[in-house]
């Protein structure tokens, strides 16, 4: 007896069938980000550029000042971390109100594909874009101003690096729920938040020295810790200057992660599930 064929709401579907489904969905969506969001090298080299002009200005401001290097390397590996950061706001937060104004929304919701599926390939596509123009960052940072790298455990790095990664990307899939209600609004949020971001997150100084309170306030958003802890791992002397100890940051960066992800799962489901029971998530007021 034939299996029947499975409806749009995916009601027949066996496990291969939505894990098939699942990977398709979430392979596509990442798929636009991995290849065709750099096939315009104006943005990237944009995206490149600016970011390292801030980076020149902290760097010629220490030099003016007569901090030893390890404060120019600080300033390069947060110069570097600046792309994952807008990345998370403006193409994770607020890609849900993208995709409504563009007509995809609807596609989406209305689709059998589960709408997680889709903010995972937004996250695995957005990770690439911003390592990308990270990359460059980098290189151009440690070229020019003769940055001094020296990785100390490559295995901790790995751990911070990826776990500051899922964890900011999980606060932007967890964002991005809430700024589909807040709809254009969210670009102003976007605005707000850029540079006190900056400040709080101690990209271009320790962040300790913003004080106890509001660095543990600033910790909140997972730049901060994987910062600290990348530049313990890579700059020589940066231990002294620490926040927290590495393994303290670990810890604190998986529990962000699973939090920032466990509430990204429950807003999306139930944005998904009033958008198909009320139909009224793609309308103009909302």
């Amino acid at each position: 007896m034939d299996r029947a064929a499975p409806d749009a709401n995916g009601i027949g579907m066996t496990f291969g069938d939505t894990l098939n489904l699942w990977t398709r969905a979430a392979s596509a969506r990442a798929y636009v980000r991995i290849i065709g969001a750099n096939r315009e090298l104006s943005w990237l080299a944009s995206e490149v550029f600016l970011p390292i002009l801030s980076v020149t200005a902290y760097i010629f401001l220490y030099r003016s000042l007569g901090q030893p290097p390890i404060y120019e390397g600080m300033v390069v590996l947060g110069g570097a971390m600046i792309p994952f950061w807008i990345v998370v706001l403006w193409s994770m937060a607020m890609q849900l109100y993208w995709e409504k104004e563009m007509g995809n929304l609807d596609i989406y919701l209305s689709s059998p594909a589960d709408p997680i599926a889709l903010l995972i390939g937004m996250a695995v596509g957005g990770m690439f874009m911003g390592g990308l123009r990270t990359a460059g960052i980098l290189v151009l940072g440690v070229l020019f101003f003769r940055v001094p790298l020296t990785v100390s455990s490559w295995p901790l790095l790995v751990a911070v690096f990826s776990l500051t990664l899922t964890a900011l990307f999980a606060m932007g899939m967890a964002a991005s729920s809430v700024y589909f209600v807040t709809g254009r609004k969210g670009i102003k949020i976007n605005i707000a938040l850029m540079e006190p971001v900056y400040m709080l997150t101690g990209m271009f100084y320790p962040v300790r020295n913003m004080g106890l309170i509001v660095s543990m306030i600033a910790s909140i958003i997972p730049i901060t810790l994987g910062l600290d802890g990348i530049r313990q791992l890579t700059l020589p002397g940066a231990e002294a200057l620490k926040f927290l100890s590495v393994p303290v940051e670990i810890a604190l960066l998986a529990g962000v992660t699973v939090v920032f992800g466990v509430l990204a799962l429950w807003l999306m489901r139930r944005m998904a599930e009033k958008g198909r029971r009320d139909g009224t998530l793609t309308e103009k007021w909302l």
